[in-house]
């Protein structure tokens, strides 16, 4: 099997890629949280029933992401990505056939689907940009990739707000099964145009990848007793838990956030408007990441993380105990805090791990189902005790992270090259 192998000139061209790939995934990423809303007013949902919207998106993460590590180590970094690539923009078409159906479980197969592709690109993406420079500089550069992330995730409300919130309506009252079908499938047109066009995009940036597959940074075939050797790096497997944490945290709010804002008690604004509200949430980690990227190469990162993480959970639990415009600023504010939370736990993850990168990359990112049981949690407490209250489940998430940081930063762990 040949063997991708870097070439120095094209190393620029390289980091550029990696980030346009951070933006794509974010993107389509960040749009399941406009779904949501769309989704609870369209088929009747609960909050616990709307939030299997993340729950099926996240949970491609633990079928795909071993598999995704293991595909990395035979074909290579942007070879992977391309599959990855693909299997998204098939995802994105699903969109068409799930439209004319017309139920919710066919737009849920798109999206597993759609997040399986996610789930690949974004295993071999994140080792890529940790490897292709110096490993001094690695928390900065995944930090300003991540970035990228977030200016995908600042304008993706944005095309969510404009293309499938803007014309969100509830089904009529005493509809009989025919009616309420038609109505369904009437809404659910919505989202043809707008995923076909993402899918488009996607066929264009696998086919940019495959042509630059030779600049790819080199992945050695990892040894047989690699998993079980990682599953004993304590840094690497408390960093998995507090990507789950961390990541349930943050989709846990993206995903309630419209409905949040919407509330009399909070804003009382439309669901458009709510919408591109969420800009300014992911709007907030778009500022922080490239802030963060020049912070993290003079400050301890476990020192930053723990900072971070706390000041989360303080502010989710302010918003849980506010109302009005204090209660929307202190939760739309979390996103700042969020900044730096991921690329940080994941360099320090896999800190050290040299040849079994790509399989430490698998293991943490299989962690990110966070993301697909946390708001399923939260979704359950918002239907029992109030959406406000229901904040305190991403709170807690975030002090976990916070202690991981600081076990970190005091020098909890003992680092062992390959141990």
């Amino acid at each position: 099997m040949p063997k991708d192998v870097p070439s120095p000139p094209g190393q620029p061209r390289l980091i550029g890629l990696l980030m346009s790939l951070f933006f794509a995934f974010g993107f389509c990423t960040v749009l399941v949280d406009s779904l949501v809303p769309k989704f609870k007013a369209m088929f009747a949902l609960s909050y616990t029933e709307v939030m299997l919207t993340q729950f099926c998106y996240f949970g491609a993460y633990v079928v795909v992401s071993a598999p995704a590590g293991w595909l990395i180590s035979r074909i290579g970094y942007l070879r992977s990505i391309v599959c990855g690539l693909l299997l998204m923009a098939l995802g994105a078409f699903g969109f068409t056939p799930a439209a004319l159906l017309g139920t919710y479980p066919g737009f849920l197969a798109a999206l597993f689907v759609l997040a399986a592709g996610v789930t690949i690109v974004q295993v071999a993406a994140n080792p890529a940009t940790a490897l292709v420079g110096p490993d001094a500089t690695a928390p900065s550069r995944l930090t300003l990739a991540q970035g990228f992330n977030s200016v995908a995730t600042m304008v993706g409300p944005l095309f969510g707000a404009a293309f499938i919130l803007n014309a969100i309506q509830s089904p009529p009252d005493g509809a009989t099964p025919a009616t309420l079908a038609s109505f369904q499938q009437t809404q659910a047109h919505v989202f043809v145009a707008p995923f076909a066009g993402i899918a488009i995009a996607l066929l264009a940036l696998a086919a940019l990848c495959w042509r630059l597959r030779g600049w790819s940074p080199h992945q050695a075939p990892p040894a047989a007793s690699a998993f079980r050797r990682l599953l004993g790096r304590r840094q690497l497997m408390l960093g998995a838990a507090a990507i789950f944490a961390y990541v349930g945290a943050e989709v846990s709010i993206g995903s309630a956030l419209a409905n949040y804002l919407m509330q009399a008690s909070v804003l009382g604004v439309a669901a458009a408007t709510a919408g591109r509200l969420l800009s300014l949430y992911w709007g907030g980690a778009m500022l922080g990441r490239f802030a963060g990227a020049a912070v993290l190469r003079r400050a301890p990162p476990g020192l930053i993380l723990a900072v971070c993480a706390l000041g989360a959970a303080s502010l989710a639990s302010l918003s849980a105990l506010s109302s009005g415009t204090a209660a929307a600023v202190f939760v739309l504010a979390i996103g700042l805090c969020n900044s730096i939370m991921f690329p940080t736990i994941f360099t320090l993850a896999i800190e050290g791990l040299g040849d079994d990168t790509a399989e430490a990359s698998g293991l943490i990112c299989l962690a990110i189902v966070g993301g697909a049981v946390v708001p399923v949690i939260m979704g359950y407490a918002a239907d029992h005790l109030g959406l406000a209250h229901a904040l305190f489940v991403p709170a807690l998430c975030y002090i976990f992270v916070a202690s991981y940081g600081a076990m970190v930063w005091r020098g909890g762990f003992v680092h062992t090259a390959n141990a």
